[in-house]
């Protein structure tokens, strides 16, 4: 049974930085296209960010193209979202999510963490 814990979210003032981390357990993180989402109050869900299975294509969302990195440490098992210069409409929940290499839906989803952003 795949699991995903995500960690790392808080409090931060517009401009400042912080990371997210999404631990898996139950599969490899090679064996998975993994994924960060993140869902502000009242708002659809949004895409920011994933990563293939191969670690070798990633992909943005247009709001946070620039200021926002995916990456993933295979030995931990673990994919990150760094994310820099954060902005107000930054806030909201933020998810990980795995997928099957060759599907493009999220199967599995972790708990998520609040990232707030104060002005």
């Amino acid at each position: 049974q795949v699991q995903l814990v995500e960690s790392g979210g808080g409090l931060k003032q517009a401009g400042a930085s912080l990371s997210l981390s999404c631990a898996i357990s139950g599969r490899a993180v090679s064996t998975c296209g993994m994924g960060w989402f993140r869902q502000a109050p009242g708002k659809e869900r949004e895409f920011v960010a994933s990563i293939s299975s191969s670690g070798r294509t990633l992909a943005y969302g247009d709001s946070v193209k620039g200021r926002f990195t995916i990456s993933r440490d295979t030995a931990k098992n673990t994919v990150y979202l760094q994310m820099n210069s954060l902005k107000p409409e930054d806030t909201g929940v933020y998810y990980c999510a795995a997928r099957e290499p060759a599907y493009t839906t999220y199967d599995y989803w972790g708990q998520g963490t609040q990232v707030t952003v104060s002005s």
